[in-house]
């Protein structure tokens, strides 16, 4: 097991890395509070090929794993510009449908996910089945030669910025008469499909929404893989989806814990700069460990989703968990490093307390993780 980067990847991560610079937190901050888009670090992110990475070769992308979109994740956010967008679009649904779609689909979608020209959100969660999915009451039913979908979905990001959303829904079996698992391609603007927003306390530049699905007519070929694909079309996007969550709350940290250090070489109130005081540099210093053990964990676990090793589900929950702890303990030193600055936009840690701080509820909670562990790695039975 060799967690070496190769040259190639070292270049992406510098690339990434030196495009973040140029936008910087400013620029995110600034369109999250302007209720704006950051359309222009997209575009120009999927005009580099970097929103790509992950995509086959066949269609336009880079031909790369999910190490690879996790550097992209992990540099972005650490120069101040998490795009939690990464998460859903290129890592969820971009994966989902390279797995398990058909080939007309992978034709029709898999290029602009791999230049950017596409946005894809992804909807499982309901108001009354939020972590437990088998409650899920969104259900497609057949239509002459296509779908009829109807229900609703809850906490879906970025909606108003997407072309399309990719719906896990239920799907009643001709032989049993049971609903399945099915995932759907529903376009934002098909007619009986409304979203409102809800309102956050969070500084971030993509919203959340309330998803509708009134009867909504969908085509044959709107079913992602065929009928019998929906469990492992799921299954094959929501590792990719913890493993790209834990690489974003990494970088947050590493953005955090730059600021943070950065005012306490500068910073005196005495006569010398704060950092030189175990109060002041020990947070900080552990706040850097928890977050380089987090990424080794995030490492780990893309290497392992990437070469199917079986571990993949147990690494990727792991590093989602070490991940928004360690992010979560970052932003929050680095704010206690600041003192009032802390929390004023000017410096640039406050208002990441909200991005660092979902990362402990979703896309899966830590207390869901914790049953995972405890039943699948230690075998102590099912708890919930």
């Amino acid at each position: 097991m060799d967690f070496r980067e190769t040259d190639e990847q070292r270049a992406l991560r510098a690339s990434v890395a030196a495009l973040a610079a140029k936008y910087g937190h400013g620029y995110w901050v600034d369109k999250a509070k302007s209720g704006e888009k950051t359309t222009e670090l997209w575009a120009e992110a999927g005009a580099l090929g970097y929103l790509g990475v992950a995509v086959p070769e066949e269609y336009g992308g880079g031909g790369g794993g999910i190490t690879d979109l996790a550097i992209v994740c992990e540099e972005l956010a650490a120069g101040g510009c998490p795009l939690l967008l990464l998460v859903v679009s290129p890592a969820i649904a971009a994966t989902v449908i390279a797995k398990s779609g058909t080939p007309e689909q992978k034709k029709n979608w898999l290029p602009g996910f791999a230049d950017g020209s596409l946005k894809m959100s992804f909807a499982i969660t309901e108001p009354d089945a939020g972590s437990n999915s088998h409650r899920i009451v969104t259900t497609a039913r057949a239509d002459g030669d296509g779908w009829r979908l109807t229900g609703g979905k809850y906490y879906i990001s970025g909606v108003d910025e997407s072309d399309a959303t990719l719906v896990v829904a239920r799907l009643e079996d001709a032989r049993t008469g049971k609903l399945r698992p099915a995932l759907f391609v529903v376009p934002t603007d098909a007619p009986g499909y409304t979203y409102q927003p809800i309102p956050m306390e969070i500084t971030s530049p993509e919203r959340q929404f309330t998803l509708f699905f009134d009867d909504v007519k969908l085509p044959a070929d709107a079913l992602v893989g065929g009928e019998d694909a929906g469990l492992g079309a799921l299954f094959a996007g929501l590792n990719p989806e913890r493993i790209t969550v834990a690489a974003y709350g990494c970088g947050i940290g590493r953005y955090a814990l730059s600021k943070a250090a950065d005012y306490a070489r500068t910073r005196k109130v005495w006569d010398s700069p704060i950092g030189g005081h175990q109060a002041v540099s020990h947070p900080l210093a552990k706040a850097h460990i928890e977050i380089e053990l987090a990424r080794l964990a995030t490492q780990r676990a893309a290497w392992a989703y990437d070469q199917d090793d079986p571990s993949a589900a147990e690494a990727a929950n792991i590093a989602k968990y070490a991940s928004a702890e360690a992010a979560i303990a970052a932003v929050d030193a680095a704010v206690q490093t600041h003192g009032g600055n802390g929390m004023s936009t000017e410096y640039g840690v406050g208002t990441l307390y909200g991005a660092a701080r979902v990362g402990r509820i979703a896309p899966v909670s830590r207390e869901m993780i914790l049953n995972f562990v405890a039943q699948h790695t230690l075998d102590l039975g099912k708890s919930y």
